[in-house]
This record gives structure tokens, C-alpha cells and sequence, in this order.
């Protein structure tokens, strides 16, 4: 009769520690992250003054840049893809997010602007 109970509070216990592991793990350390910010709302317009393939970085004159707190400007940008250096030219009109990425200031986002009429 011991036995039976001892075998069944290890049953119980299996039970329990089956279903809590089923449960929410939403505040867990591996859980997904909350999806990024709508890109949509942080893309820039600029135009391309100089592609650099070596250094792996575009010079682009934008706006201001309002998620970053940063005024119109001409600077450089790293990429998040060496792809995208072959998208562009200077002189292109283009949309793009900047985002820092690592501590730098990265373009995620690359896309030909929209003609204008």
C-alpha cells in the first residue's frame, strides 16, 4: 500500500511538471521578441553621393532621421548587406531605414524611391 502511494505521488508529480512546461513562457528569456517597429513609419528619402564597396558603406544626403533625433545630413552609413552596394549609384534617389545596429549606424532597409511626377 505504501508502495502505491509513493508511486502515485511520482505520478502526480510527472503530471504537474508536464503541464507547467506547456504553460506561457512569454516572460522567458528565449521567448520571441516583440516584433520590430513598422519600418514603414522610419523610411527616409536621400539621395546617393557615393558608393564604397571596399569600406562596405553608402554616403547618402537625407532628412531629418526622427527615431534616431538626427537633422538632415550627409554622412555614411554602414550596410547590413554588401548586396545592397549593388543596387545603387550616385546620384540614385532612394528610400531607406537606418537603424543602429552594434553601435553603428546601419541601413536595414533599401529600396529605389518612387518616381516623382
Amino acid at each position: 500500500m505504501k508502495r502505491m502511494s509513493i508511486l502515485f505521488a511520482a505520478m502526480t508529480l510527472g503530471i504537474a511538471s508536464a503541464s507547467a512546461q506547456t504553460g506561457d513562457h512569454s516572460q522567458h528569456p528565449t521567448a520571441a521578441a516583440s516584433p520590430p517597429a513598422n519600418a514603414a513609419s522610419q523610411l527616409a528619402s536621400g539621395d546617393i553621393v557615393k558608393v564604397d564597396k571596399d569600406a562596405a558603406r553608402l554616403t547618402i544626403r537625407h532628412g531629418a532621421l526622427a527615431h534616431l533625433n538626427m537633422p538632415a545630413m550627409t554622412m555614411a552609413f554602414r550596410v547590413r548587406s554588401p548586396a545592397m552596394l549593388d543596387q545603387v549609384k550616385p546620384g540614385d534617389k532612394v528610400g531607406f531605414v537606418a537603424e543602429k545596429v552594434n553601435g553603428a549606424l546601419t541601413v536595414t532597409l533599401l529600396e529605389a524611391a518612387p518616381a516623382q511626377r
